[in-house]
């Protein structure tokens, strides 16, 4: 898949657990693992925007595109 998702990284540089992230963007610690693992096919603008804003970081930080 050439959409690369960077969020276990962005998770350590601000020491924050997932556990910690699902519960303050109100999704499910399944749903978020989904996303970490690339295995979902969409993500909400919502709640990419509730990442970005809990992690204080822009979305280029967490998603990366290259091609395989």
């Amino acid at each position: 898949m050439p959409i690369i998702i960077n969020l276990d990284q962005v998770l350590v540089d601000r020491n924050m657990k997932s556990k910690e992230l699902a519960e303050i963007i109100g999704i499910t610690e399944a749903n978020l693992s989904i996303l970490k693992s690339g295995k979902a096919k969409a993500v909400r603008f919502s709640t990419l925007e509730a990442i970005c804003k809990a992690l204080d970081c822009q979305p280029g930080d967490i998603l990366e595109y290259s091609e395989d």
